[in-house]
This record gives C-alpha cells, structure tokens and sequence, in this order.
C-alpha cells in the first residue's frame, strides 16, 4: 500500500510540475516584452518562484508602472506562501539547513498536492516531486520564452503583454468555477479585489491599484476563521 500511494504521488507531482511549468514560457515571453532583461527574468523564476507574483509584478511594469510598486504586489501576493507554511511545516518535518530550501518551494501546487495525499511519507513525495519538477521545468521554459521573445524586434507587435494576465486567469479559472465553499469564498475575493482595482485606477498611478487590492485581499484572507 506504502509504494502504491508513493507512486500514486510521483504521477501527480510530475503531471502538476509538468503542466504548470510550462507557463514559464508565457512568463519569459511576458517579461522581456515589459522592458525586462533575459537575465531579469531568469533571476526572478529562480529566486522568486511564485508565478503569480512574477507575472503581477511583469504585468504592472508593462502598464508602466514602478519597478518599486510592482514588487510591492508582488511580495503581497506571496505573503500567502506564508500562511501555506505554516500548515506544511508540521507534515514535512524538515529540519536544520533543508527548511531554507523546503520554504522555497511552498507554493500553491505543491502545497495542494502534499495535502492531497493520504499520508505523511507520500504527501513528502508528492511535495518534493512537484516541486523539482515545477522548478526545472518553470525556469527552463521562463529562458526560452525570454530568450524567444528577445531575438523579436518589437515583441509588442505580437500582444504579448496580455500573455501574463492570461496565464494567470487560466491558471486561477478552474478554482472560481468550481464548486463548494472554497470555490464561492475565492469568487467572492476575486470579484472584490477586481472591484477595488478598478475603481482606483482612475486616481492612482500604473500599478498602485494591484498593490491597493492585494492590500484588500490579504486583510480579508487574514481575517478568514479557521
């Protein structure tokens, strides 16, 4: 049974870290067409690796916003990364210098496949699986999609500055359709974060309405009964 749900683990682990890696293409592409350097956009999947906050902070220098504001965003976007560790620190049990690496690599996908298996020794497999093959594979794909869009005169031309937001829309979309609690708290979030956004864009600069709203959302999500 112990090998079953193990291997049981390893499939999910690649199939996320796989799928989910591959998006690194967009947020490469993404990032150069902001004004980002290859080496910038590189630096950022491996040291940020939270792709939700490295296309939030691409897409608020794309609009022409700061470099200050957008990484203001996108420090509050991963602050939720935080809260995912404080569950995942009791399973995974690291211990000594492996917690620095471990904290990295507690992001949503891991931390919802680790959660989604039966036991402690697979829900270990499932996160360290998940989270080699999200890291390989999301900063391999991030310098061909930079490296791709660098060698193009003026990536602009192809749209490229809605490939971001897309991917990250696409990313979220099967969360705020689904069904249960879970799904109508996070429509709820959303809808009110995408409200807060809009209605100061008229009154603030390029990327200050991000940050105003992940502000929101975080206080709403800090105020979640457990």
């Amino acid at each position: 049974m112990d090998t079953t749900t193990r291997s049981s683990a390893v499939r999910d682990g690649l199939g996320v870290g796989i799928a989910v890696g591959l998006a690194g293409l967009a947020f490469g592409a993404a990032a150069v067409t902001a004004g980002l350097s290859v080496a910038q956009a590189c630096v950022l999947s491996l040291f940020a690796f939270t792709g939700a906050s490295q296309f939030a902070m691409v897409g608020v220098v794309a609009g022409g916003g700061s470099l200050i504001a957008g990484t203001a965003g996108a420090l509050l976007l991963g602050a939720r990364n935080s809260l995912y560790g404080l569950r995942m620190s009791d399973l995974l049990g690291a211990r000594g210098w492996r917690r620095f690496p471990t904290a990295h690599g507690v992001i949503d996908e891991t931390t919802a496949v680790a959660l989604a298996q039966p036991d402690r020794s697979s829900a270990r497999t499932g996160f360290l699986v998940t989270f080699v093959s999200i890291y390989l594979t999301w900063n391999a794909t991030t310098l061909l999609g930079a490296a791709g869009a660098s060698r193009v005169a003026d990536p602009s031309v192809f749209g490229l500055d809605a490939v971001g937001p897309a991917t990250f829309l696409a990313i979220l979309w099967p969360r705020l359709t689904g069904g249960g609690a879970e799904a109508r708290t996070l429509r709820l979030v959303a809808g009110g974060g995408a409200a807060v956004a809009l209605a100061t864009t008229p009154f603030t600069p390029p990327g200050v309405p991000v940050l105003i709203a992940a502000v929101a959302v975080l206080a709403v999500i800090l105020r979640r009964p457990n």
